[in-house]
């Protein structure tokens, strides 16, 4: 199954179809409400029009959104890292994520680079869960990029100031459940700029995989449906390249999953985005 927020004739709903079917409207405003609401088994109501339909931010208002950085083996060495014997993990906001073919409007003379994740929506309230309760937990899973501003990130040891820019961490297009894909046994996560493949990277070679983070989270804070954790991003970031290669105004980045689907989001470099020194 594939659930998703969609905006159909004007009006926002949480949103689901079975295979290549039709999507049909569920009874909440976003796939949030469905999820917090813990609505999965509801039915849904009537079809919507295709023609009309635009896909949205899946998840507009998650409680958490927690990272994992250095979770693949090649990102672990071109980032000059030793391989971690726990997750390293840095969040974001809820503001910083934005829709699927969103412009991501960053301040001129930044260092922006791509990072294509896999991301794990959380379907149940876990506490000191174990790994198997963890990937039961699973309501599915979608795509993210985060967009990092290095020279930002760079200014300290802390990471945040570098990947919690507004609107910069685009994610979906839809969440999948987790008999669609298996993530275990491996799926690609591709990025594309202007077209070239940048980043190819494989699930089966996450250090910590899904259930094995949710687990480890829910040690230290609850974990409730609709939060989001991004597992982190293989090798082939701009920074690791030599020359380090940054993105620049008007380019597309395109971040895949088979079986998911794809992000299209645009550069835009402008000084309307507030900054300070």
């Amino acid at each position: 199954m594939q659930y998703a927020t969609v905006r159909s004739d004007g009006v926002t709903t949480a949103a689901v179809r079975d295979g290549d079917g039709p999507w049909q409207r569920l009874d909440a405003s976003d796939l949030s409400e469905w999820l917090l609401r813990g609505s999965v088994a509801a039915e849904p109501t009537d079809a919507l029009a295709a023609p009309q339909l635009l896909l949205l931010l899946p998840l507009p208002s998650p409680g958490k959104v927690i990272c994992c950085g250095l979770n693949y083996g090649d990102h672990i060495v071109e980032m000059g890292r030793a391989l971690p014997t726990h997750p390293t993990l840095f969040a974001k906001f809820g503001d910083t994520l934005t829709g699927p073919d969103a412009v991501l409007e960053v301040p001129p003379g930044t260092l922006v680079d791509w990072e294509a994740e896999l991301a794990v929506v959380v379907g149940q309230e876990l506490r000191s869960a174990s790994e198997a309760d963890a990937e039961d937990a699973i309501a599915g899973y979608t795509i993210a990029n985060d967009i990092s501003l290095r020279d930002w990130q760079n200014r300290t040891n802390e990471w945040l100031q570098g990947k919690a820019w507004d609107r910069t961490t685009p994610l979906g297009p839809v969440l999948v459940t987790p008999d669609e894909i298996d993530v275990n046994a491996g799926v690609d996560v591709i990025c594309r700029v202007n077209g070239e493949v940048v980043q190819r990277g494989n699930t089966a070679t996450l250090v910590f995989g899904p259930a094995a983070l949710l687990a480890y989270i829910s040690t230290f804070t609850t974990l409730r449906p609709g939060d989001i954790v991004l597992t982190g991003t293989p090798g082939g970031v701009g920074a690791g390249r030599t020359p380090p290669q940054f993105l620049r105004d008007g380019d597309v980045v395109e971040t895949e999953v088979p079986g998911i689907g794809t992000l299209r989001n645009a550069i835009r470099f402008t000084s309307d985005v507030l900054t300070t020194t």
